[in-house]
């Protein structure tokens, strides 16, 4: 690391570095950013792990947690700040890492920063005509400056594309062009439509039955859910991580858990530690199924989407008996878990094993072997790891590139190194590759879990915690391996019993992004299999 910030130093003189952090963290002028973005770039940091607008009152900033496809474990944090606050401007690294065009985009969306240089400053969740940026302090909301819309949007308030740049005399210059031409033959798909799996608007260029741009429009289900964090306590916020990836909620949680029981010194006993890890893995193949039965059912099996609803069941019942709840459960609680797990527990994860395991083979005869689901699903959607990285596409989607991505192997944590799994990889990178790597997952899930639940340790089931948390000063990260990639929870804290900052980071907003480059010169009947294949989950994005 002292290499790197060496490195940095020579591209950014005027760097100054934070000591006693989590990561190595350097904070570089406005001027320098692109120069130590590309340096960074270069020197194999070809991951963008996460952009989080700041409002620091005096200034605002953006803070990159940047790391390599290759030395996985190696994270760096950039920090570039600006003490203008009527108009913001940063420099785009839009080109060097590619998913920062949409990172970009949220920040402006939320704090008003510009990004000269990006292509695309559109809001991304909210409306272009709301008045005002709403994660700023001192932004104060009024129904009366943004109300409810009556009129239905015209096609130009979504194909005027404005950006930015820096004219010869250092002044910003804004500018307009157009999304679409007038002769486009555009098609929207969603925001009602099933097979969009939840409130996506996909406006798509077609000529004849071929794609030739996707651009997808968010915020149909927005709820701000990282700014009502800010006004609630730590276990208050717990609450909401469900309501992000509601089928893989427990993991959200997990993260969101580990990341305040770390920043607080909680050390979790290892009875909770192993059911948490349980439950992250019960979990895990309750998504990939329902994820696998809606993937077929969008190519026309009900019969799949209702053997793997009736299996997801059972996972349920299994929760419903322990927790009490059964899609949000809300059984991880700062320190461990609500209540210990019911008599049957143990007993009920061993009797569904064997049948899960029996069940995949009953997956594989129905539809896999299918001729004519096979024949759909093989050559088309392709994704490189090359772009799955530049996009960040993490999870399933993204191994079934080649990218070796688990957050798992990268940083265990609760009791994964504890057990022995393999992280499953496939090199095609096409629609049945995705199809086939999560199928392939839930048995790795059935080994973990089989390691595990004869070796439960007796004792506490949760530590004990002040009845009032509150972090120590400081900015904490949090990875965890959630059913569609690293998801992450950035908290910075003030020393208070509220986060002055949270930041979640959404999986599935790189999944639909990659929609564009891999549905380029496909079928638009292919588009609905493509996109069922990344098994994206719109709460996540919206948040």
């Amino acid at each position: 690391m002292e290499k790197i910030q060496e490195y940095i130093q020579k591209l950014a003189p005027k760097a100054q570095f934070e000591e006693g952090g989590q990561y190595p963290t350097a904070i570089v002028e406005s001027g320098d950013l692109r120069k130590v973005a590309a340096g960074l770039k270069e020197k194999g940091f070809d991951y963008l792990m996460c952009l989080t607008g700041m409002d620091y009152k005096d200034s605002f900033g953006v803070i990159y947690h940047i790391s390599s496809s290759k030395e996985k474990k190696t994270v760096i944090v950039l920090k570039v700040n600006t003490t203008e606050r009527e108009e913001p401007v940063i420099p785009t690294v839009s080109d060097i890492w590619e998913i920062a065009n949409y990172y970009e985009r949220e920040a402006y969306d939320f704090y008003g920063i510009i990004f000269a240089g990006n292509p695309d400053m559109r809001r991304l969740f909210l409306r272009e005509d709301w008045v005002g940026y709403p994660f700023r302090k001192d932004f104060v909301a009024d129904d009366s400056i943004n109300p409810i819309p009556t009129k239905v949007p015209k096609p130009d308030d979504y194909e005027s594309v404005p950006y930015y740049t820096i004219d010869k005399d250092g002044k910003l210059v804004k500018k307009v062009k157009s999304l679409f031409e007038n002769k486009d033959c555009i098609v929207n798909i969603g925001p009602q439509h099933p097979s969009t799996h939840g409130v996506l608007h996909l406006r798509t260029k077609l000529e004849g039955e071929i794609i030739k741009k996707i651009d997808p429009q968010f915020g149909y289900i927005h709820r701000g859910i990282e700014k009502m964090c800010e006004s609630m306590t730590y276990p208050q916020m717990l609450y909401l991580t469900e309501r992000l990836d509601y089928l893989c909620g427990t993991m959200n949680r997990h993260g969101l858990c580990l990341c305040i029981e770390k920043a607080a010194g909680i050390e979790v006993p290892a009875r909770a530690q192993y059911i948490r890890t349980i439950f992250d893995e019960l979990t895990r193949i309750a998504s990939h199924l329902i994820g696998w039965a809606c993937m077929c059912n969008d190519m026309g099996s009900i019969t799949a989407f209702i053997y793997g609803m009736r299996d997801r069941e059972k996972i349920m019942d299994i929760y419903e008996e322990t927790a009490g709840g059964r899609l949000m459960i809300n059984y991880y609680v700062v320190g461990g878990v609500a209540q210990d797990i019911h008599p049957n527990f143990v007993n009920r994860v061993k009797e569904f094993i064997p049948y899960m395991r029996k069940m995949i083979e009953e997956y594989h005869t129905l539809f896999t072997h299918n001729p004519i689901a096979k024949g759909r699903m093989t050559d088309s959607g392709f994704l490189t790891k090359e772009q799955a990285v530049a996009l960040g596409v993490t999870g399933p989607s993204g191994r079934a590139s080649g990218w070796s991505c688990d957050v798992r192997k990268i940083e265990p944590y609760a009791a994964y190194d504890k057990v022995k799994f393999d992280e499953v990889l496939h090199q095609g990178g096409g629609t049945f590759d995705r199809y086939m790597l999560r199928l392939e997952e839930i048995e790795q899930s059935l080994r973990i879990i089989e390691q595990l639940i004869d070796n439960i340790p007796e004792g506490d089931f949760r530590a004990k915690v002040p009845a009032i948390i509150k972090l120590p000063a400081g900015e904490y990260y949090q990875r965890v391996e959630n059913a569609r990639g690293d998801f992450s929870v950035f908290i910075k804290s003030t020393g208070d019993k509220n986060p002055y900052r949270v930041k979640f980071r959404s999986p599935c907003l790189s999944l639909v992004t990659a929609l564009d480059p891999m549905c380029r010169d496909q079928k638009i009947a292919d588009l609905i299999m493509i996109s069922g294949s990344l098994d994206y989950v719109i709460p996540c994005i919206d948040r």
